[in-house]
């Protein structure tokens, strides 16, 4: 197994609960992960991304290939993958809190694949239940998510809602979406799952969600009037591990 030298110290976040929790359930969250402050000042720094005139080639929000977008759209479709065109958004895939909670999560140095930075506008649709290893397949599966709220996240704006224990159930089949009024029709769905045992995960601004890359999880539609539920969600695998995507095969490492 090829080794990554450390230039500098990493960080220890996480406790033996916490670690054994994740084993155990699939996902934590890390109160006060990212600082207050840090997340005013990135919101503020992709709000002017999307802001301008014309907005950056990588930063435009096209849905299915358009070419226009209209004004509504710079601030409800996702940013994706902003790390590979924008240096403070690589910068928030690199923070050391999270270097070393994946560290110890992984046993061994994680890299950074992807990133999304999402809006979700108060009435906007949520994702049916998947699993995250359906559409990123890597080997060994190492994967790990970390969701940052970017502002207070509950069942009104649309958190995250899990099945404690899924992730070891394995890889399962993944159909088409049934409930398109509460959930974007073009992903998939884990089929054949009993919903019920779904808990909501609400965050503060600044939580960290760390979860797995099999664990069950959807998110709900916006039902608050004026909330957004701004996140910055990137994804990482160990070092080690191959992806089989080809956009997502460039390894940014963290330290």
């Amino acid at each position: 197994m090829s080794q990554i030298q450390a230039h500098e110290p990493r960080t220890a976040p996480l406790s033996e609960e916490q670690i054994r929790q994740y084993q155990e359930y699939g996902y934590l969250v890390l109160p006060q992960g990212c600082s207050a402050d840090l997340i005013h000042a990135y919101n503020a720094h992709i709000h002017s991304i999307r802001s301008a005139d014309p907005i950056p080639e990588w930063a435009f929000p096209r849905k299915r290939g358009q070419e226009f977008v209209s004004e509504e759209e710079r601030f409800s479709v996702r940013l994706f993958n902003p790390h590979k065109h924008d240096g403070f958004s690589v910068q928030m895939l690199k923070l050391p809190v999270v270097r070393g909670a994946l560290a110890q999560l992984m046993g061994d140095e994680a890299v950074g694949i992807q990133s999304m930075y999402f809006y979700k506008e108060p009435g906007s649709p949520g994702q049916a239940a998947h699993q995250d290893y359906y559409y990123i397949r890597n080997e060994p599966d190492t994967m790990i998510a970390a969701w940052i709220a970017m502002e207070r996240v509950d069942e009104e704006n649309g958190c995250l809602w899990v099945i404690p224990g899924s992730h070891k159930l394995g890889l399962l089949p993944h159909g088409a979406v049934k409930n398109v009024q509460e959930h974007e029709p073009w992903t998939k769905e884990t089929e054949n799952i009993d919903l019920s045992k779904e808990l909501p995960v609400r965050l503060n601004k600044g939580d960290i969600l760390f979860f797995h890359s099999l664990l069950i999880h959807s998110s709900t539609r916006n039902r608050s009037l004026d909330r957004w539920r701004r996140s910055y969600v990137c994804h990482y695998i160990r070092h080690d591990s191959v992806i089989e995507r080809e956009d997502l095969k460039v390894k940014y490492r963290l330290d």
